[in-house]
């Protein structure tokens, strides 16, 4: 099937999955535990952001939301779960930009991305910050490419694995700055960023959510971040872009999905809870000042996002020559 016709059927599919008229009404939800996946090991930034809001979504809806870490399989194995577990609102996932890139990445998929699941609410938008160990003797973007052409294949870069951002922003980096890196996968964000901060790694291109706090320090050293701007958090690092690569942007985005044919007042009910969480003035002061870029909305304007994110992605990955495997 041709990518333009793909992105037509799935965009029925959702809209059909939102808007059954059939769906039962569920008055009293929540009335028990809900249960959060994070498809991310812990310490990544996903999780970290889950864990931060998790609490005050608990107060926004009156029952517990427990974190629930599923690291694996390039962030599939939670969002199987989820597309698997009972379409009762008690089972969200933390969805990011990964998973709108994998399809493009993995010949056969688990689960449908837009199918199997129902749109709830966009949390907010996200950059990498591209960084290195100090023991890299490099200060600019152009000195890492420079350095990186005369040890083709000899830097190695991290990721939480295939499809995440960092290796998007990594493959694409490679692609656009004609060089040779050579990409470690890891189960997750967090345990490639503790053996970035070993120098077991050369650089890596994580969430400025959480990799900051460790360029502020000076245990690692930003050289670029992947948005088309600098980001108010970090005025002394400039855009990538800026810096070497006209042109260059990635980034990421978090929200909250539920299993395809969740009840729309459930939906509603989620929606309402997310979008007042991420308008309250605290919470967006706490976003950007950790890298993040405070969005939301309906779940209507979730789903166009999702289509926007495959096309993009589906033009990145065509571009930095990645095949599926």
């Amino acid at each position: 099937m041709s990518w333009s016709r793909a992105l037509i059927a799935v965009c029925v599919g959702l809209m059909a999955g939102i808007f059954n008229p059939g769906f039962a009404q569920a008055q009293s939800y929540p009335n028990r535990v809900i249960r959060w996946v994070v498809p991310v090991a812990p310490g990544g930034s996903p999780d970290v952001l889950a864990r931060a809001l998790a609490p005050r979504l608990s107060e926004l809806l009156g029952q517990q939301v427990v974190v629930d870490n599923r690291a694996g399989g390039n962030a599939m194995i939670g969002a199987e779960l989820v597309a698997r577990a009972p379409a009762d609102g008690y089972t969200l996932l933390l969805a990011t930009g990964q998973h709108t890139v994998t399809p493009f990445l993995v010949r056969k998929m688990p689960y449908d991305i837009i199918g199997d699941f129902a749109p709830v609410a966009l949390i907010m938008q996200a950059s990498q910050l591209l960084t290195v160990h100090p023991a890299v003797p490099v200060k600019t973007v152009r000195e890492l490419i420079a350095l990186a052409r005369t040890k083709a294949g000899r830097l190695n870069y991290g990721s939480g694995g295939l499809g995440s951002a960092a290796y998007m922003s990594g493959e694409l980096f490679k692609s656009m700055a004609a060089v040779d890196m050579t990409h470690i996968s890891y189960k997750g964000a967090g345990p490639a960023l503790i053996d970035l901060l070993g120098g077991h790694l050369d650089l890596m291109f994580p969430a400025i959510l959480s990799s900051a706090p460790y360029h502020k320090t000076g245990r690692l050293r930003g050289l670029g971040v992947t948005s088309a701007r600098r980001h108010p958090s970090l005025p002394d690092i400039p855009a990538i872009a800026e810096a070497a690569l006209p042109g260059y942007q990635t980034g990421s985005w978090y929200g909250i999905l539920a299993p395809a044919n969740t009840p729309r007042d459930i939906i509603n009910r989620l929606n309402a809870a997310v979008v007042k969480l991420v308008n309250a003035a605290d919470i967006r002061e706490t976003l950007v000042a950790q890298g993040g870029d405070p969005e939301t909305g309906s779940p209507e304007e979730l789903a166009r996002l999702m289509l926007e994110e495959l096309a993009r992605s589906a033009q990145i990955v065509k571009a930095a020559g990645v095949k599926p495997e």
